[in-house]
């Protein structure tokens, strides 16, 4: 035996080295780290060091704001020499106050600033058709080897160089790694390995979604204008011109993302080397840079590199326990932004690790964001490449990217875009987004969307008369057998429902946070069928799959790709399903939460009386392959009672105006039932998971809740990480927001101090940078009796 160890991280790049480093702060030292051959010899080495805390997210901006001020404290040789990124169109300039706004919230100085001040900070670059830039003070960049060295100092024998993973296998309540040198037994691997992750993964028996893609930057000769300066260059990012810039030593460095880089197929031993240059494919983008920068065009180079490194569909690393493996973590595909993310990646993998979960929302990082479809060549490398060539883009709210699609196309897709539909992608699904009369598609603006007034008519139709939603992307699962119930009622903190009923139910971390936000309708009284959303389809059910008991005695199946589910919603819908059914669907032989098996227009589907919009409605659970013979049938019987299409987009706006939550967005594991309002789906007379957190918190009281505001705005609605004011001061920020079509606000659901959550509160919010008028209302705002819901 080569080593004993708690655990075993497999791969010596900054990622792995940091992991190691937060796993002994937070007093884990059993650990021990294989290398295939020398510390950074992957993709490390090679990085630019480039450390950056602009960011669209909330919570990746706090894990990058970690990792900078964590690296002041090593001796990693940080230069705090600030970043400057120009705005070129009002888009830009539009997108940069959204981001400083946010970055306040959590002390991150960026400073919208004009080009004169732009060209002080940076006085190579040409500021002609520069309307605005972003200042970030504490930017500035690292050198790769060091900081690694700094993580890796003191773990001495821990570390086995040169000792490559041949295989694993979980056996005895351990895995053992075997390598060369002999094998190494430990609790918990984490797959560290950078571009080789999906190879380590396979050894394990998963299939990891990360495509290694060349990217160049190139270095020049000593540059006169440099020489001359007093102080160090900030680092200069030209989104428009898709490059960065930053000064190496008397010279310059340039990276650009160009279009059209090139995936590298992984080689065995390929440590400490490069790939050969391809100058021809980085040609407008360097001259780009040599108009911003006339000193770049007359520089000469003095070298160039050309190196692999690891991309995930969208950009963004994988972390966290992989499904279906047991004690199996991953930490890798961090593209080129491995350096910056890795100090706060590494404290989130080591909180994983220790503690069950990470100190902060993660689930941007959550290797269980993707399905077995991203594992496809023929979506991985298309949308990895995408993200390479957009790396500078606006991320618009609500975008969606075409490259790698379609993966998942049910029966009704063909005959929804016939009808107009303009189709998004959840999960590896298309789904209706809005539909189109016009023949108009999206386009995207940091204001309303083009498809704003379309969206308003389906909302308006929906609560008028009725809607029809193809929802065929909800996760579905099957839970049954002698111990289904005990099972199930230990996980959901709601009291599950008799034969044919339905609960809502949020399951609960032993510390209280929401971890799933679900229904449970049960279907017999040792059988149950579990839904939930598109997008936490593996999340969900690898939930379920740890806390199966061990005697065989529950049925776990996922059924998503099985069967189709239609959404009949607004004060028409019963009128319509009645014309298709010999059953009596009234409202007292069909109650609001309640299930029934009918056949509709010949189609045996499971009806569940349930409604993500606040009226009258039916989902239709039933064989995927029937799916477009039953809307077809449900287009005819519904003409006369003026039924529409209507998207997903329409169906967000209706359940704002409802205050329904939406996990991922207004629920995650940060927050408890408690302090989301939902403490009336609690049984705390039952014994759950996270109901001695819970008591304590009912106890206390909660210090922050979920509030809903209306926002005065113009022609722009909060989305998602917008400040929310008291006197100007922070004091929480939007989760979730857009604007209500029928109650005609824009609309904010955001955690708030309990003294400032109550209606008739007077706040700001900030909407592009600007704060505008907001009040605390009532939730829910639209028919807050539920008497159309009930009806």
């Amino acid at each position: 035996m080569l080593a004993d160890a708690r655990v075993a991280i497999v791969g010596g790049g900054v990622a792995g080295c940091s992991l190691l480093y937060h796993l002994g702060r937070l007093g884990w030292e059993d650990v021990v780290l294989l290398e295939e051959d020398e510390l950074t010899s992957g993709s490390t080495w090679h990085a630019a060091g480039l450390c950056t805390q602009f960011n669209p997210s909330y919570n990746i901006t706090g894990l990058l704001r970690y990792s900078v001020e964590l690296y002041k404290t090593l001796d990693a040789g940080y230069h705090e020499c600030g970043s400057v990124r120009l705005a070129t169109t009002q888009d830009r300039v539009d997108e940069f106050r959204h981001r400083a706004a946010t970055a306040e919230l959590l002390d991150v100085p960026v400073e919208v600033v004009g080009p004169g001040r732009a060209a002080e900070l940076h006085p190579l670059i040409e500021v002609g058709d520069v309307l605005a830039a972003a200042y970030l003070p504490t930017d500035g960049h690292v050198d790769p080897s060091s900081l690694t060295r700094a993580f890796a100092a003191g773990a001495g024998e821990r570390i086995l160089r040169h000792t490559p993973v041949t295989a694993l296998e979980h056996r005895g309540g351990a895995w053992t790694l075997t390598t060369p040198k002999g094998d190494v037994r430990a609790g918990i691997v984490v797959d560290a390995a950078g571009q080789w992750a999906p190879k380590v993964g396979r050894l394990a028996g998963v299939d990891l979604p990360i495509a290694a893609l060349e990217h160049h930057y190139l270095v020049t000769d000593a540059v006169p204008e440099v020489t001359a300066l007093a102080q160090e260059l900030p680092v200069l990012r030209d989104p428009d011109g898709s490059y960065y810039v930053r000064q190496e030593g008397a010279g310059l460095l340039v990276g650009p993302f160009e279009r059209g880089t090139k995936r590298w197929d992984v080689q065995d031993g390929f440590h400490g080397r490069l790939l050969t240059p391809d100058l021809e494919r980085l040609e407008r983008v360097l001259t780009d840079a040599a108009e911003r920068m006339p000193a770049f065009g007359r520089a000469g180079i003095k070298s160039v590199v050309n190196g692999p490194d690891g991309y995930t569909p969208d950009g963004r690393c994988l972390m966290g326990p992989v499904p279906g493996l047991r004690d199996f973590h991953v930490l890798a595909g961090f593209s080129i932004f491995g350096i910056v993310f890795a100090g706060g990646a590494g404290r989130y993998a080591a909180e994983w690790i220790v503690d069950g979960r990470p100190s902060d929302n993660m689930w941007e990082l959550d290797v269980r964001r993707f399905g077995e479809y991203a594992r496809s060549a023929s979506f991985l490398v298309p949308r990895a490449i995408d993200v390479y060539a957009r790396e500078y883009a606006i991320h618009y709210p609500e975008e969606e990217r075409d490259a790698g699609r379609p993966v998942k196309q049910d029966a009704l897709h063909d005959l929804l875009v016939e009808r107009g539909a303009v189709m998004g992608f959840r999960f590896g699904w298309e789904r209706p987004l809005w539909f189109s009369r016009t023949g108009a598609r999206d386009e995207y603006s940091m204001r309303r969307g083009n498809w704003h007034d379309a969206v308003g008519a389906e909302c308006r139709a929906v609560r008028s008369a009725v809607g029809v939603l193809d929802q065929t992307s909800f996760a579905k699962y099957h839970v049954s057998g002698p111990g289904a119930e005990a099972y199930l009622d230990r996980l959901c903190a709601n009291r599950l429902p008799q034969a044919g009923r339905i609960a809502l139910t949020q399951m609960c971390r032993p510390g209280g946070g929401i971890e799933c936000d679900l229904t449970v309708t049960r279907l017999e009284p040792d059988r149950f069928y579990v839904v939930s959303a598109a997008a936490t389809q593996l999340h969900d059910y690898a939930w379920l799959e740890w806390h199966l008991p061990g005697d065989g005695s529950v049925e776990l199946r996922d059924d998503t790709d099985r069967l189709g589910v239609l959404t009949l919603a607004g004060p028409g819908s019963r009128e319509l399903l009645q014309g298709l059914v010999d059953d009596d669907v009234s409202r007292e032989a069909f109650p609001f939460f309640r299930a029934r098996q009918l056949d509709v227009a010949g189609v045996p589907t499971l009806t569940l009386r349930v409604s993500y919009v606040g009226e009258l409605g039916f989902e239709l659970h039933h064989p995927v392959e029937r799916g477009r013979e039953l809307y077809e049938r449900l287009l005819e019987a519904g003409e006369p009672l003026g039924l529409v299409d209507f998207g997903y987009r329409a169906l967000d706006s209706l359940r704002l105006e409802k205050a329904y939550r939406l996990w991922g967005a207004d629920l995650s594991a940060d927050w408890t039932p408690l302090e989301a309002g939902l403490e009336r789906f609690v049984a705390f007379d039952k014994d759950f998971v996270g109901r001695e957190a819970l008591l304590r918190q009912r106890d206390e009281g909660v210090r922050r809740t979920l509030a809903c505001l209306t926002v005065e705005t113009g022609d722009a609605d909060p989305h998602g990480n917008e400040p929310v004011r008291a006197d100007g001061t922070p004091i929480g920020y939007v989760a979730a927001g857009g604007y209500g079509h029928v109650v005609e606000e824009s609309i904010a659901l955001a955690y708030l101090p309990v003294e400032q959550a109550g209606p008739g509160t007077r706040l700001t919010v900030d909407i592009l940078g600007e704060p505008r008028p907001a009040v605390v209302v009532p939730q829910p705002i639209y028919d807050p009796e539920n008497l159309r819901l009930l009806s």
